[in-house]
């Protein structure tokens, strides 16, 4: 497989031209690379057929496994996946790798639920999230293995659970998809290998109604305001674009869904519509959407009933050639194949009267999600609604990443009612206003310090703010790693890298929040272009350059956002990190003053790197410079890192530090400083540690 030096797109062997951007191919195959990721893996098994085949004739087994793996292959594909593997009539498909995407357990739970919409009772499924070592570049077609890790075989366990035409899922996997799917609550599954029982759910269907929001909206007070001045101006008679712009987890369907019940309140009308990166059946998905909640269109209708429903709601409205119109909009949902428009311009203007006459009928909002991921043929046709609509009061509210800017530059360039509006992270107080609501229900000493702590992790994120809050309930105290969803909505972003800015990122996350170009290049190999990726990783608000750097002649970087260190980090495997920060141990020895600062840096990553007597010098090295600065409790804490890594046969070295850390409470306590009781030596050993 060749790997794109210019957008990291992999193609084939036999492409000599990358399929993302065109650029030629170096033709070399890119070794493989593992790391370590948040995967879901869908299990699917036909029910009984083991001993049905042992009556059959081997070719009698292909005859019937052949059509059932292409199926099953067809539907993983078509929502992102990857057919890891066949075994006998088990198939087993892996989302969030090679690539993730973002919503990886969501694409994996349709997936498994148009399995079973196609092969009904015949299967068993089971769909399972959690953490595995990927090894990228494996070619799965020639028998070499993708993903390893429990999560596999619990997705097994949890598959021979499941009943005939059941889709059981795994906690994390509900946890990630219950706003979207609805579930049934199933027994625990006893599985094999397994101390405690493990919680499943059945997944029933998509839920078209994802309820009442579970918090409230904080600190979009003016994006609000500014939403109903525009509503009120488009009641003059003319259109209105206005595209909601920011990163995932911003909150942009949060606000277009409480003006949606403003909109509601003052007896307008309110259509959603979903942009989808995966099995569209149209062009036009999102605005196809709409046109079904408009005309009372069901998804499970017939073709000719759809038709049948258009032409009957045109004729409703007084729309002129209503049988013109109601084809054209079946063109658009993909049902009418009798029909041919003349042109676009033709069915963009049947587009035009159909929702000329909804809006005359009643003010409408048209919401449009996720253009980012939209066809171009969509946002053209939006595009064209803004620009031509005239009479009823209409608004377009789009919603989208920044990336639609990106291949879309111009987007609503010349519109005289267009209006971008960027949702910016919340404000601290905003943040810990958020983070406060969601941690309801538990001690208010313990609820107003992690308030405060999730606001500043989640950096005004108001996502992230409610999955770092939900992970702390489930798990009652500080949640031990980072919550499934924020992980996947990062690593999608990372994954979206072009391979060099990715492999610059990973370096960095090595170093900490704050990481410098030195090491970077060193780990890296980049000299030359690395000035050109830090600037592109700068423009796409990744990380920034500071003004000021703490080593001299070193330009000194950090992370936008510590999730995005922490999430880059976390998906390097051990072995991989270790290397990386026995590396960058060395750098910061050769060129890092010799301060507090830097020699406990130097420390940290010799630990790391599995060097347990080097780090130990460093930390005591530190905290000899912060007692000397009278920084005690400094002090104290580096002595504990250093105590922790000697072995409990290195008495002589214990004992030391031991002595150390006495004397650090005892002088901290003679100077009047606070003290922690916990950690009085009479009680405890010196400073809270002994043997």
């Amino acid at each position: 497989m060749s790997i794109c030096a210019s957008c990291g797109q992999e193609n084939p062997p036999i492409a000599q031209f990358c399929l993302a951007c065109g650029r030629a191919l170096a033709g070399a195959t890119a070794p493989s690379r593992e790391e370590r990721r948040i995967v879901t893996v869908i299990f699917v098994d036909l029910v009984g057929f083991t001993s049905r085949a042992e009556t059959l004739d081997p070719e009698d087994v292909r005859a019937i496994l052949a059509p059932y793996h292409a199926r099953v292959r067809t539907e993983i594909d078509s929502f992102g996946g990857v057919v890891e593997k066949f075994i006998g009539d088990a198939v087993v498909g892996v989302f969030g790798a090679p690539t993730a995407y973002g919503d990886d357990p969501e694409r994996a739970v349709r997936a498994a639920l148009s399995v079973r919409a196609a092969l009904g009772t015949q299967v068993r499924i089971a769909v399972n999230t959690g953490e595995a070592l990927v090894t990228i570049g494996s070619r799965p077609e020639m028998g070499e293995a993708m993903v390893a890790g429990d999560v596999i075989n619990t997705a097994a366990r949890l598959q021979s659970a499941a009943p005939a035409g059941g889709v059981l899922v795994g906690r994390e996997t509900y946890r990630c998809t219950n706003q979207v799917v609805a579930y049934a609550p199933a027994e625990p599954v006893i599985a094999k290998g397994k101390e405690e029982p493990v919680d499943v759910w059945l997944a029933e269907r998509l839920s078209s109604d994802h309820g009442a929001p579970r918090t409230p909206l904080v600190g979009r007070d003016g994006e609000l305001a500014m939403l109903k001045g525009i509503w009120q101006r488009a009641a003059s008679g003319s259109a209105h674009l206005v595209t909601v712009l920011g990163p995932p987890g911003i909150g942009k369907t949060r606000l277009a869904s409480e003006f949606g019940r403003l909109v509601a309140a003052e007896g307008g009308r309110s259509v959603r519509g979903r942009c989808l990166p995966y099995r569209e059946s149209s062009a036009y998905g999102a605005f196809g959407t709409q046109v079904k909640q408009l005309a009372g269109v069901f998804e499970n209708d017939e073709p000719a009933a759809v038709l049948q429903k258009l032409r009957a709601e045109c004729v409703r409205l007084e729309v002129h050639e209503p049988d013109v119109v109601a084809g054209h909009l079946g063109i658009i949902l993909g049902v009418e194949s009798e029909m041919l428009a003349e042109d676009r311009e033709a069915l963009f203007f049947s587009v035009r009267c159909f929702i000329e006459a909804i809006a005359g009928e009643q003010r409408t909002m048209l919401v449009f999600e996720d253009i980012h991921w939209a066809d171009r043929g969509l946002l053209d046709l939006i595009e064209q609604l803004a620009s031509r609509m005239h009479g009823p009061p209409i608004l377009l509210l789009t919603l989208a990443r920044p990336d639609l800017l990106d291949s879309r530059p111009g987007w609503g360039g010349g519109l005289p009612g267009y209006i971008s509006m960027p949702l910016h992270p919340l404000a601290g107080e905003e943040a810990e206003a958020l983070a406060l609501y969601v941690l309801r229900g538990i001690d208010e000493g313990e609820r107003r310090q992690r308030a405060a702590m999730f606001a500043e992790m989640a950096e005004g994120n108001p996502l992230f703010i409610e999955q770092l809050a939900a992970t702390l309930a489930e798990r009652a105290g500080s949640p031990d790693a980072m919550p499934t969803t924020i992980r996947g909505i990062v690593t999608a972003r990372l994954d979206a890298l072009p391979r060099s800015e990715r492999a610059a990122v990973l370096a960095g996350a090595v170093m900490g929040k704050v990481f410098w170009r030195g090491p970077v290049e060193r780990v890296t190999g980049d000299a030359g272009g690395l000035g050109d990726t830090l600037a592109a990783l700068e423009r796409r608000d990744l990380i920034k350059r500071e003004a000021v750097s703490a080593i001299a002649g070193e330009q000194q970087y950090t992370f936008r956002h510590m999730l995005i260190r922490d999430a880059a980090y976390e998906m390097l495997p051990r072995a991989r990190r270790q290397g990386l920060h026995a590396e960058l141990a060395r750098y910061l020895e050769q060129e890092a003053p010799a301060t507090g600062e830097a020699v406990a840096q130097m420390a940290r990553h010799w630990r790391e790197a599995g060097e347990g007597d080097r780090a130990v010098r460093y930390f005591i090295e530190a905290a000899e410079e912060a007692e000397r600065g009278w920084a005690m409790e400094h002090a104290e804490r580096l002595y504990k890192e250093a105590f922790d890594l000697v072995p409990d046969e290195n008495a002589a070295v214990r004992r030391d530090l031991r002595r150390r850390l006495a004397l650090v409470w005892w002088r901290s306590f003679h100077r009047g400083e606070p003290v922690d009781r916990d950690q009085d030596p009479e009680q405890t050993g010196a400073a809270g540690v002994g043997d």
